[in-house]
């Protein structure tokens, strides 16, 4: 690991702050931050806004200028080698003249992945790579997770009161936790790539899956709305259908799909797995489709299945502070799970107050 000074650290920190700036309008792309430095003076800021505009060092080297020249550049991603929708950054940052490039981390991406990085030593530029690497992997683990598994970050969002029940057991739930919650999850929608449901939930809820609060911009992207629908039971009448952004119907066999509206909608068969659709398979179309991170609203049975075959990476419990009692629904259903032996391990990473709620998230061990 080479030696970092103070100021490289404070440098690095800046550009992981710019970075989250792009969280939700930057998808499919990472979220990268960059600074550009001189003479110990910040010439130049950037971060990525958006896919298919500038990339973080462009908008910094167009800040900076004729000052970019001898200067150190800060990135939180490595530079990318290849012809996109935008021209190469390892060739934008030599041509502007820097001196040095530190880099929090290596872009695993097949196109980049160290092609970036020795571009600019073979251009006579110092680089350096790995600070603060953990905060950039963590700030982009959707996208590391997409490119190197293929298959995107699984968080499963659950509202539940404090002895763990979702609904009454005639179905009512609405509103099991308060609005500052619910406003919570509005930003759990917009930075994910596409939000994912059951047929149960859209039979019993019809629920509308968008980004509504006015207060979150989103530069007017919604994300993928995706339903787990084996049968195709989704009925052409459901609000979903209606709103702006696209459906994704998963289902075993779509010869019923009379009815449903084909501007934007999206049928596409999947294999069967365990008298519904097969997820993993489901995941790794989403891949494809450039979502990193998948957030799951869903009802017991689908909790419960995503956690049994491990695919949630994160949970995001929103516990509500009073008892519902014995005559509810629970929020994972787990007929498998017979013992203590068959529980499910939890890191828990972070716990707030959200108005009069507590937000649990955890990590799935």
């Amino acid at each position: 690991m080479p030696a970092f000074t103070a100021q490289d650290c404070a440098h690095m920190a800046r550009a992981l702050r710019l970075a989250e700036r792009g969280r939700l309008t930057a998808h499919p792309n990472p979220v990268v931050g960059c600074v550009l430095v001189k003479d110990g003076v910040v010439v130049g800021e950037g971060f990525h806004r958006k896919a298919g505009e500038a990339h973080a060092e462009v908008n910094a080297l167009t800040v900076a200028s004729e000052a970019a020249r001898g200067a150190t550049a800060y990135v939180t991603l490595e530079p990318c080698a290849h012809h996109g929708k935008t021209p190469p950054c390892a060739e934008a940052l030599i041509g502007a003249g820097v001196s040095r490039v530190v880099a929090a981390m290596q872009d695993p991406h097949q196109e980049v992945a160290g092609r970036g990085l020795q571009i600019l030593k073979d251009a006579g530029i110092e680089v350096q790579v790995g600070l603060m690497e953990s905060a950039a992997a963590a700030m982009n683990r959707g996208y590391l997770q997409r490119v190197i598994h293929v298959r995107p970050f699984l968080r499963l969002k659950i509202a539940a009161s404090i002895d763990g029940a979702i609904a009454m057991e005639n179905g009512e739930s609405q509103w099991i936790t308060g609005q500052e919650a619910r406003a919570d999850v509005q930003r759990l929608r917009a930075r994910s790539g596409a939000v994912m449901t059951g047929i149960g939930t859209v039979l019993e809820d019809d629920p509308s899956l968008t980004v509504r609060a006015a207060s979150i911009d989103t530069d007017g992207l919604q994300p993928l709305r995706v339903v787990l629908d084996s049968k195709l039971r989704m009925p052409p009448t459901a609000r979903m259908l209606t709103l702006p952004g696209r459906t994704l119907i998963c289902c075993t066999d779509n010869t019923s799909k009379a009815g449903l509206p084909s501007d934007n909608v999206d049928i596409q068969t999947f294999a069967a797995s365990d008298d519904g659709v097969d997820i993993a398979e489901v995941l790794r179309e989403l891949a494809a489709r450039g979502v990193n991170e998948l957030l799951v609203e869903a009802g017991p049975r689908l909790a419960g299945h995503l956690l049994n075959t491990n695919l949630v990476d994160e949970l995001v419990i929103y516990q509500a502070p009073h008892i519902m009692g014995s005559r509810t629904r629970s929020l994972a259903d787990t007929p498998a799970w017979t013992s203590l032996a068959d529980r499910k391990s939890l890191t828990i990473t972070d716990v707030r107050r959200v108005g009069a709620d507590t937000r649990i998230t955890a990590s799935v061990d």
